[in-house]
Parts: structure tokens; sequence; C-alpha cells
């Protein structure tokens, strides 16, 4: 991003660019707080540095390799000058832009209203409307009789005897104290805990390697949120540094791309801050799954290596995995419970194992697309939407939670809905199969329904909001897997495929994805094990140090091969697909494949392709040679009333279905604009 400088009474730059500046803390247009870490490319004893025409010279030390560092600081919000010259003329210089602390950086307007929780986290009231507040440093120690953690005051320590020692992975052996930093940031809370010395003020025995653990479920809270805990033996122990956000707890932001920002955010400090970060590894479950896959994917370098557990690919498809669910039950139950009183019939129509998913689904998360559920946003029930008493309260959906992403209705200003049933030929599977009747499949998909934006039931299909399906799939919404070839994934499987929303076919919904987009999946590996969700404590140290190996492995590899490459050829011998059995680790895919069979959901049960991404489907003419059974003609004019528009038409991409653009900004409104390169 520099540039020549013309020099007074010398035109013409550095000629061997020695004196480039870079930015290394963050991309240069995406600074937040007021300062950015810069390298000079070598030092000079004659040189000077401007921020804004100020002198900011004394900000910078000469490093080992012979470059300057510095920490520039007092960036105004916006756009700031900085540049080096000598007194020949010869330097460079480079914009940099600088956002507030409590954001927003490319997530563009933030959702209101915002209730404060500064106090709740233990750091003050609040000092300004985005919530910050003074930055808070604890300390913590493992104790070495009850090997737990407990508090440390720097001011009266325990004895050192009873502090335990822990040899990091780079073989140094330090005192087993942490010190955990609790700050704001785009108005959420983060934590970054890190092995540290409370006398020298700096860590100790830090690998300059990162872990960000992402908090599941799914809810748009309008209130600042603690992050999920941080305090891990596994990974501090070995001297890694462990950071996160509220921000990054899905159930309480469920917009992914204000989760990227967080991420982003705090990244920047520790590189400020704490020093050079190595690579960063994700990790979690469910909703913290779908986090680490959609930042990998739509951010890409946020995220080096990902450990998604109980995984989905994103929220929207799971999000049309409960909504099906939801009117399937209802039609079932209240609609038609006559016609389908056998529940392997109703199991074969919702694609799983039993119809007892889709009744955890329903019970879980349907409520969620209420927009009067004020659980939903975490605000009191006087502040929220109702279409009669309080049309212009806050709607609690996450799509109304999305607005500066998806955009608004014009008609009503609501969030727009992506959610989408028309086309959708419910059960087709088990009625060419010969499982369910021609009664059974026409009366079904006749009188199921949908809900409208109120999320009450309605006679006709539902359709998306014009545009916000172009939106979805161009800003990786649903989960485009392109960018995902440069990402090595470890996906640990917990089997459980009844009464159960974490069913199994979602990590081979990923694969059909990468297998679809990069001709291959090498970079993701799955692991299943039996119930619980939640790996054994062993699984997940195994899979986390083969992640640390194969990400080092990629790291060290000096060539120019495209980082795709270099993943697939720096795969440990170990990173492969494997089962448990018996307690026992087995590679053999038939074997594991008949131990732990996936199964699908209810648009794959009606034709959809394995990587169910298809939120509005292309529609067709139906035609009696379609199908595998026979209608009568009172039957085949029925199907035919029920989809007058036609019915999916599953060989075709989905309505504006379209690659995902990385890296966009939010900042100038819906639909975002690509930022480009760093």
């Amino acid at each position: 991003m520099g540039f020549g400088l013309v020099g007074a009474g010398n035109a013409g730059a550095d000629p061997a660019g020695s004196l480039r500046l870079e930015v290394i803390s963050n991309r240069a247009d995406l600074i937040s707080g007021g300062d950015a870490l810069v390298r000079i490319g070598r030092s000079r004893h004659d040189l000077r540095v401007e921020l804004n025409g100020r002198d900011v010279t004394a900000a910078f030390q000469t490093q080992p390799d012979g470059t300057l560092l510095g920490l520039v600081e007092g960036l105004r919000v916006g756009d700031n000058r900085l540049s080096a010259r000598t007194r020949f003329g010869f330097g460079d210089r480079i914009t940099i832009t600088n956002h507030p602390v409590g954001g927003p950086v490319f997530a563009g307007a933030q959702v209101q209203p915002w209730v404060c929780g500064t106090e709740r986290a233990g750091l003050g009231p609040a000092t300004d409307a985005q919530c910050n507040a003074p930055t808070r440093y604890t300390f913590t120690y493992r104790n070495a009789q009850t090997n737990q953690f407990a508090a440390y005051d720097p001011a009266a320590p325990p004895p050192a005897e009873a502090i335990a020692r822990t040899t990091t992975d780079r073989g140094v052996t330090v005192p087993y104290i942490v010190r955990t930093e609790r700050g704001t940031a785009d108005r959420g809370i983060y934590d970054i805990a890190v092995l540290f010395d409370p006398a020298t003020g700096k860590p100790t025995g830090w690998n300059n390697k990162l872990v960000v653990p992402f908090g599941g479920g799914a809810a748009p809270h309008h209130t600042q949120d603690l992050p999920a805990p941080v305090l891990d033996d596994t990974l501090l122990s070995r001297g890694f540094m462990v950071a996160t956000s509220g921000l990054n707890v899905q159930q309480q932001n469920a917009n992914g791309v204000v989760s990227a920002e967080a991420v982003l955010m705090f990244k920047e400090r520790i590189a400020e801050r704490y020093g050079r970060i190595r690579y960063t590894i994700g990790a979690g479950c469910s909703g913290g799954a779908i986090q680490q896959q959609l930042i990998a994917a739509t951010y890409p370098g946020l995220l080096d290596g990902i450990l998604p557990n109980c995984s989905y690919t994103d929220v929207w498809t799971t999000g049309t995995e409960v909504v099906d669910c939801h009117l399937l039950l209802n039609y079932f139950t209240n609609v038609a419970p006559a016609l389908w009183p056998d529940p392997a019939q109703r199991a074969l129509v919702d694609g799983h194992k039993d119809i007892t998913d889709c009744i955890a689904w329903n019970a879980a998360f349907a409520p969620v697309n209420d927009p009067t559920r004020a659980a939903n946003c975490n605000l009191p029930p006087e502040l929220v939407y109702h279409p009669q008493t309080n049309p212009t309260g806050v709607r609690c959906t996450i799509q109304d939670y999305m607005r500066s992403v998806l955009g608004s209705r014009p008609q009503d200003g609501f969030g727009k809905a992506v959610g989408s049933n028309i086309g959708v030929q419910y059960g087709l599977n088990a009625l060419n199969a010969g499982q369910i009747t021609a009664e059974q499949f026409v009366d079904l998909n006749a009188r199921i329904g949908s809900k409208n934006i109120d999320w009450q039931f309605q006679p006709q299909r539902s359709v998306a909001d014009p545009g916000a399906l172009r939106t979805a799939y161009r800003s990786g919404q649903v989960t485009d897997a392109r960018q995902l070839a440069g990402v090595p994934i470890i996906d640990l499987r917990g089997y459980s495929e009844s009464r159960e929303i974490h069913t199994s076919f979602h990590s081979y919904k990923m694969r059909a994805k990468l297998d679809r987009d990069n001709g291959g999946h090498g970079n993701q590996i799955i692991w299943t094990f039996p119930a619980p969700i939640v790996p054994p404590p062993q699984i997940a140290a195994q899979a986390f140090l083969l992640m640390d190996t194969w990400l080092a492995r990629i790291e060290a590899d000096t060539s120019h091969k495209p980082r795709s490459a270099k993943v697939i050829a720096n795969k440990p011998a170990a990173a492969v697909d494997a089962c448990w059995i018996d307690g026992a680790q087995v590679v053999d895919p038939a074997r594991c494949a008949a131990t732990y069979p996936p199964f699908a959901d209810a648009r794959i049960a009606a034709g959809a392709p394995l990587t169910d991404d298809i939120l509005q489907c292309q529609l067709k003419r139906p035609r009696r040679g379609d199908y595998r059974v026979s209608f009568t003609d009172a039957q085949w004019a029925a199907l035919q009333s029920a989809f007058p528009s036609g019915v999916c038409d599953w060989r075709r991409p989905g309505v504006d279905q379209r690659p995902a653009i990385p890296w966009l900004t939010y900042a100038d409104g819906p639909g975002g604009r690509p930022l480009g390169s760093r």
C-alpha cells in the first residue's frame, strides 16, 4: 500500500524500497482503537516518521533483523497519513484507516437498541454509548497440590511451592500463572488469557499461537454478554494463548459477520500488545462450529485451522431444517394425524432416523423465528415487537438482527426473509421408493403451508424477499467452500441420531460442498465417536494436537505453492477419517459407515442434493413420468393445484445462487462491497 515520497530538493523514492512501511497488526484499512503496529523495512539514523504531520519517530525501535517496529498511537477515526523519509527525501507513505474501538469496522450499522453489560462483567459502568469500559487484568495460578485453578494476587502471591509449573510445547518450563485481560471492543466483551509473569509484566512461555473458542446456540441478543471460558488447561499449559469475545457465542450473537469482526479486532490487539501470532485455531460446537466455517470461508486468514464439533455449515440452511420440522410436525399432529399414524413414515418424510429429531428441533429452535419472543433478543417485553400492541418494537429474529447484511423490506422495514419452501415436494424420495402412498404425498404437499413474516401459519408456500437470496449467497451466509480449500478442518462428530439436533449428515453436507466447489475434500477429516456429542477429553486433545502439527508443517513450508496445495502436501499421516468403536480408533471407512450411518433432513428427503444449500429452488412443471408411482386423475389435479408455479428442479442451482465474495464490508449498506486483497 506504500508509494514513494517526493522529498524537497530530491525527487524520487528510496531506490531499494528498503524503507517500505507496512502495517502488521491488521489490514491497514481495518485498524481499530486508535493504534497500529507498523514495520519499516530498515533502520536509518536520519529517518523521520510522521503521522498526519506529527513526528512519531520515537515510537520505533530497531529490531534484531535491522527493521524498525513501532506502535503508532493517536490515530484519528478515518484516514490517517503515515510517512517515513530520510533527509534526502527517500521514503514511503501509507494510509491507515482507523475505526472506533466500539466498532463497526466492516459489519455495517450496529443493531439497536443495545444494552451494556460491563458491570456484570466486572469492568464497572460503561463510559460511552458503545459500551466501552476500562480494561481489567486478573491472574490465576494452577495449584500444585489440588491441580485446580485459583485466584492469584500479585500483591500477596502464594508461596512458590504452591504454584504448579508447566512445560510448553517449546520445551520452556515456567510457573503456571495465567493473566486474563478482559476488555471491550465492537460493543462486545473479550477475554485474552496467556501464561504470564506478574513480576516482569510480560507473557512467559507463549508459543505465539492462538486458539479462539466459539460458543453454540443461535439467538439475536441485543445485549453485551460474557465470552466463553478461556481457562483451558490443555491449551494454556502448552503455551497457547486463548482469546474470544461474547460476540463469538452464537447464542448471544447470531451474526457471523459481527463474529468475524470481533475476531479481527482482538487479534489486532494481541499483535499490538503481545506480539506476532504464528497461526490461529478455531474450536467450538454447534453454533460455534457454524461461526468457524463461516468465518474461515468469508474472511479467510482470520482462522488458519478449525475444529468444528457437532457441526453445521451455516445458520440459514440449518434454519431451513428447523422450519421444515416445525411445518411437518404441525401437519402430522394437527392437520392430518389420521393419514399418518406410522411414526416411521413421518421420519421418512423429515429425513432423520426418527421423528424425535424434528421434535427436538421444534422445541429448541423454532421459537427463534418468532419476532414477538422477547427471550430471543434478551430484552424486556415492553421493548419488543407485537403486530397489534407494539408494531414499532424490536423484532427478535435473526433476519432482523442482520439487516445490516441482508437488508430491509421496503414495505415495512422488517429484515428480509431468506427462507422459502415453494416447489418443495416433501416426501418425494419416500413416495418414489413406495414407502408412502400417493394419497399421503398429495395431501401433505397440498396442506403443509408455511409461516409468514410474523411467524403465523399460512396456507400458501413461502417465498424469499427480493434480493435476500442474492445477498445470502454472495455474502457467504450460506457457506461457500471455495475459500475453505486452504483451511485444515478436523470435524469432530459425536454420533447421536435420536432426540437430537446435532445429526451426523451435517459433516457430510460440508464435505459435499468441498467436493463440489474444490474438486475434493483432502483438507477435511471427520472423526466420529459415540454419544454424547462433545468428544471425550482424549479425542479432543488428540484432534487439537494433530491440528497443531498440521499447521506447523504448513507454516514451515516456504515453497511458492498456493495455500490449498500446502494444506494437502503437509497433511500428517494421522489426518484421516476415523471412528471409535468399543473404545478403539478405527480407520476402515466401510466399518465406520456401517456403525455410524448418517441420515438427512426434509429437503434431502425431498430430492435436494447432499450440499443442501438451495434456499429457494428453481421450478419446473411437474410431469407424471417424473414419478415412480401412479396418481389418479383427482390426485394429479390436486398435486398440480398444490404447485401452481411448479416443483423444484434440483438439477439446477438455486434461485440467485452464486459463489461468495470474501472480505465484504457492509459499511456502505446491505449487500456488501468487496474490500479486495490485503
